[in-house]
Order: structure tokens, then C-alpha cells, then sequence
């Protein structure tokens, strides 16, 4: 006689899961993390800021709940259970990360202008909205306080990433995924008000990084979003400095992790454009894509001598009200594969300006 668990149609609840899964059937086990793989990947990119690292941990996460199964005593969900495996590993691979000699940060091999203000290099690497599109539609608890899109924005997680990694941890647990004080304090091994205290200091921390003056950004994939990209793009494509500048907000800011280099305001952001992004009369095309719940671009430019467009990594825009607030050049070419994108582009596959 089939089992209701053959039919691969059919959504049971973790009670009618979790025996089998005890028993030692891979396939119950693998429907009962199902629902939660995607959710678990956003929440460990978010604590350790590496798609990559992210998916090492998950991996790790699945196969210490299939062998610790047994030991799942039902206090918790068994969501719960998987987030309280997760963060501990995200928590022994930040401790191992930061006793590992400093990773070497190779500089692009072009002079860089003095940026306006220097930081520590860190891992931050994009997000497809592809994944976040996978995510259930699980609604934040009652204690969250920020939206999912606002919560893999790179603003919030280069804030995030300033914070000491349990500040870090606890504040992702309780204001974004909106666990309850004590099923944090159960997730980190701790007290509620230790907590309490991480979270005071934390969201002081977030609450000076993020101005909550900042006036909203166009709703994805709105005409008002849609027309700042069109303009961007044909600035950026075509070499207009001007262009692009006039794009900009006051306080723009420029980066490119993990280059330990700022660049504020207009005047400076311009400055390096033209000395650097857009310089020499180089043919240079974007292609568009979205990444943190922002709009962002493949970006490609063509070999001396060649006409053949490289992808020189991801560009990903920030913002605010009608303009650009912030820039965030990624230089890892192979961010484009995470994105779909192509290594190389010829000009008849995209005849757009500047080319």
C-alpha cells in the first residue's frame, strides 16, 4: 500500500513528518526542512554578509539536524529548532573568520583617487531577489521591526555588519525575524536580559547608521524606479559624468567591497567616475538585474583591442526618493553567474549607448 508521504503533491504537517524522519526516511526529513531552506539561507547571509558561506552553513545546518533528529525533544517548533542549529554556526564561523589572518584585498589595477573615508574591509557580497522571490510568504512575528526587502538592503546589512556578532544575532532574531525574547535567549543559550542588552545596544548602533529622515525609494519595479534606471543607465553607458552626478543625492555614497574605500558626496563621486569608472572613452555596457531588493546591473566593459564586452562584476543601486543615494560596486566578475548573467557580451547581443 502507497503512503500519503509518496504522493510529492501533497503538503503534511511536521507532526505526520517527524516519526518517519526519526525512522530514518531521507525523504520525510527532507520534506520536513523543505519549507524553511530558503528562509535559513537569507538569515545566515544576513549574519555572515557571503551568499557562499551561507549555503557552506545550511549545508551543515541540514546534516546536524538529520544526525541530531533524535534529540529534538519538541519544545520548539522545528523551525525554531533549525534557526537555534543555524545561528550557532553562523556564530562559530564568524568566531573562526575573525582568528584567520586577514583574507588579501587585491586593489583593481588602475590608480584609485584618495577616497573621503576609509573602513575595514568585510565580505559583504549581493543577493539575488531571484532567492528572496523563494521565500514562503511567512509573514514577520509581532516583535519584527523591519520589512525582508529592507532587511537585505546593503544599507541595513553594512550597518548590521559594524555590530559585534551576538548584538548582531540577537537584534536579526528578534527585530527582523521577530522571534520572542525568550526563544532568542533559547537559541542563543542565554538570558533575557542578556538579550535585553544586546538589543539596547544594538539598535542604538542601527539607529545612528540609519537616518529614519531618509525619504523612501521608489517601490520595486515601479514606473518612478524604472525611470531613475533608465536615466542612470544611459548616463553611465554613454561616459556622461554630468549625467550621472546630476543623479545623485547629497550625501551619495560610493563603495566597493571589499575595497576598504568611501567616496562621498557628488563633487567626489564624480571625481572618481571620470578618473576611474568613466574614463578613457571605453566602450562599457549594464545589463539589468536586481540584487537586495535594489535595482543592479551586470556590468561589462571592453578588452583593449577587442570587441568583446567582459563582465567586470555587479553595480547595485540605493535609492532615495527620486535619486541615487548610494553605489555599491562589487568587482568579483563571478557575482554575474550567482545573477544568471553573462561572462562576455558582443556589441550585436547589446546595442546600447556608448557602444
Amino acid at each position: 500500500m502507497r503512503s500519503p508521504l509518496d504522493d510529492p503533491g501533497v503538503a503534511h504537517p511536521a507532526a505526520d513528518l517527524l516519526g518517519p524522519a526519526r525512522a530514518g526516511d531521507g525523504e520525510a526529513f527532507r520534506r520536513l526542512v523543505a519549507p524553511h531552506r530558503r528562509e535559513l539561507h537569507v538569515h545566515c547571509y544576513r549574519l555572515l554578509g557571503s551568499t557562499h558561506d551561507a549555503e557552506d552553513v545550511v549545508q551543515e545546518t541540514l546534516l546536524a539536524a538529520w544526525r541530531g533528529i533524535d534529540g529534538f525533544a519538541e519544545r520548539s517548533s522545528v523551525r525554531t529548532w533549525l534557526y537555534r542549529i543555524a545561528t550557532n554556526r553562523c556564530l562559530n564561523a564568524l568566531r573562526s573568520r575573525a582568528r584567520r589572518p586577514g583574507d588579501h584585498v587585491a586593489h583593481p589595477p588602475v590608480p584609485m583617487p584618495e577616497p573621503t573615508h576609509r573602513a575595514e574591509p568585510g565580505p559583504l557580497e549581493p543577493y539575488p531577489d531571484a532567492l528572496l522571490d523563494e521565500l514562503a510568504d511567512r509573514r514577520p512575528g509581532p516583535e519584527s521591526r523591519y520589512e525582508v526587502r529592507e532587511s537585505v538592503s546593503l544599507a541595513f546589512l553594512t550597518a548590521l555588519h559594524r555590530l559585534p556578532p551576538r548584538q548582531r544575532t540577537a537584534l536579526v532574531l528578534r527585530d527582523v525575524l521577530g522571534f520572542r525574547a525568550a526563544e532568542v535567549a533559547g537559541i542563543l543559550d542565554t538570558t533575557e536580559n542578556a538579550v535585553a542588552a544586546a538589543l539596547k545596544r544594538a539598535r542604538g548602533a542601527l539607529t545612528h547608521e540609519l537616518p529614519a529622515d531618509r525619504d523612501r525609494a521608489p517601490l520595486p519595479r515601479s514606473p518612478g524606479e524604472r525611470r531613475i534606471v533608465a536615466d542612470f543607465t544611459r548616463a553611465f553607458e554613454s561616459g556622461d559624468v554630468e549625467a550621472v552626478v546630476a543623479l545623485l543625492t547629497d550625501d551619495v555614497r560610493l563603495t566597493m567591497p571589499p575595497l576598504p574605500l568611501e567616496y562621498r558626496t557628488p563633487q567626489v563621486v564624480g571625481r572618481f567616475l571620470a578618473a576611474v569608472a568613466l574614463c578613457g572613452g571605453v566602450r562599457r555596457a549594464l545589463l539589468p538585474t536586481r540584487a537586495n531588493g535594489q535595482p543592479a546591473f551586470g556590468y561589462y566593459a571592453a578588452e583593449p583591442g577587442t570587441t568583446t564586452l567582459r563582465a567586470r562584476g555587479l553595480l547595485v543601486l540605493t535609492l532615495a526618493g527620486e535619486r541615487i543615494t548610494a553605489l555599491t560596486r562589487f568587482h568579483d566578475d563571478s557575482h554575474v553567474d550567482l545573477f544568471g548573467l553573462p561572462r562576455a557580451l558582443r556589441p550585436e547581443h547589446h546595442p546600447g549607448h556608448g557602444l
